[in-house]
Formats: C-alpha cells, structure tokens, sequence
C-alpha cells in the first residue's frame, strides 16, 4: 500500500512540476518570450483543442455538400430518386385499392348482392308527414315562354359577347401562390398552397371534359366554359366529378393534393386556357 502511494505521489508530482519554455534572440540570446507549463496543463490544453478541432471538422461536414463524400451517404439524385419512388408506390398502392374495390363490387353483383357503395338507405315519409302546395304550371310555362322569347329577340346569348376582363372568376381555392405563371419556363399555371384536404371549386359554370390520372400531373379534372374557356385544376387527392357533368361557378370539384410524378407538396395547379393559350390566372383571378 505505500509503495503504491507513493507511486501515485511520484506521478502527481511530476504532472504538477513546472517548467519554463523560453525563445531566445539566436543573434543577441535576449530573451523573447516564455510561459510556465506544466504536463497536466500541457495534456488540457491538447485535448481542448483537439476536441474543438474535431467539433469543427463535423459542423463543416454536416452543414455543407462534402457529407455526400462520407461513405453510405446518399447523395442528391439518390435522395430524388428515392422520393419519385416512394411517390410511385403510392400511386400504385392507390390504383390496387380502386381495383379491389372495383372487382369486390363486380364479385357482389354477379353473385346477386348489393355493393357496399350502393347501399339503399331507406328515407321513406310518414303520408302524415307529407306537405302539399299548389303549383301553378301555366304561370312557369309562361315565364319560360317569356325568356326564350326575349332571347331569341337579342339573338346570341350575350355571356359569349363578354370579354375575359367583364367575366367574375370564382376562386378555385383559398391559399399563398408558391409558384406564378411563367410561359418561358414551360409553366403555364399558377401554384397554390392551402390546408390539407380542401375542397376545389370551380371557376365557372362549364362541363366537364376530362376527369382522370395522369403519370406526371396526378389526378386532373379539366373543365369547358363559356366565351371558349377552359380551366385545368392538377394534382388533386380525390376527383369529385365525372367526365360530362354539369357545374357550377364554385361547386367543389375537387380534394386538394400531391399526386403525380411533377407534385413537390400538398398543392393546386391551376391553369387556364381561352382559344388554345395559356393566360395568366392572376390578371383575371384575384387569388
């Protein structure tokens, strides 16, 4: 036990034992400069600064592009390609549930039962319940009589005679405009970023021309108005409306979403068309 003592004493003192570093002028041997250190002062300093050095090696590692030169990094385009994958599978997956359910509602109707989206739901009215009232049909024969009358009168129909600045646009949704119409670049819409799962409406009243998937753009719905208009509503979540049927300006059409190999996030992509060219959305919609 004393040995070891003073073993311990011995190594105490000899990291504790001071010593002087002198610079001394070669030509005069004045002396320049000099400092007390000590081993254990010695051993401090480096691993102090040793571990700052190190600190500073991986804040430049990380916070720049030379990470992607660390082995089993992946680089950017894997990273891309990564994402365009995983947003590839989801539409793949959501393909394979609608044919499911496709073939489920096939299965029900072959073997003679009622799909489950078709369910009946009986809203039978009590007779007791039932509210008559009187309805004058030669009065609304006359009305109409009245306005066809008056309409061939003035002969065309006089909403294809405005121009596209006397024509109120509904707001297809409420959002920020993350990305403006730009013909140079090949984008001939307006991108707009709202809240999760809002609706879509449309600008105007038309017909559906075209409801469906696309591979780069998702789910589109494109929609035919008046005054040879024609509005383009892009990487939606859900389609609420059919190719040939009738809307109104601002009936939802829509589920807002990021579909499509071109999607970067949860948005719409507008985009409107008079006579085959592209127009600015934000001249004529005050999003």
């Amino acid at each position: 036990m004393k040995g070891r003592e003073k073993v311990k004493k011995k190594i105490l003192k000899k990291l504790n034992d001071r010593y002087r570093l002198i610079i001394y002028n070669d030509t005069t041997f004045q002396s320049v400069w000099s400092m007390k250190l000590s081993r254990l002062r010695v051993f401090t300093i480096t691993s102090l600064l040793s571990a700052i050095i190190v600190f500073l090696v991986i804040l430049l590692i990380a916070t720049t592009g030379l990470r992607e030169y660390i082995p089993g990094y992946p680089k950017a385009e894997y990273r891309q390609m990564l994402v365009l994958s995983a947003l590839k599978v989801d539409s793949l997956e959501n393909e394979l549930r609608q044919r499911d359910q496709f073939f489920n509602s096939i299965q029900a109707i072959v073997s003679g039962e009622v799909p489950e989206d078709n369910l009946f739901v009986d809203t039978t009215v009590q007779s007791n319940q039932v509210e008559f009232t009187e309805f004058n049909h030669d009065s609304v024969f006359q009305d109409k009589l009245l306005a066809e009358q008056t309409s061939l009168s003035l002969g065309t129909d006089n909403s294809r005679k405005l121009s596209l600045s006397q024509i109120h646009f509904f707001v297809p949704v409420k959002g920020v405009v993350s990305d403006k119409f730009n013909a140079a670049a090949n984008h001939f819409g307006t991108d707009l970023v709202s809240e999760p799962s809002a609706r879509i409406y449309a600008i105007l009243d038309g017909t559906v021309v075209f409801s469906g998937w696309t591979i780069e753009t998702g789910y589109v719905i494109y929609i035919q108005h008046d005054a040879d208009l024609i509005s383009a509503y892009k990487h939606n979540s859900e389609l609420l409306k059919n190719k040939g049927d009738r809307v109104r300006a601002g009936e939802a059409i829509a589920i807002i979403g990021s579909t499509g190999e071109l999607s970067t996030g949860p948005h719409l992509h507008f985009e409107l068309w008079h006579n085959g060219t592209a127009l600015d959305p934000e001249e004529y919609i005050d999003f």
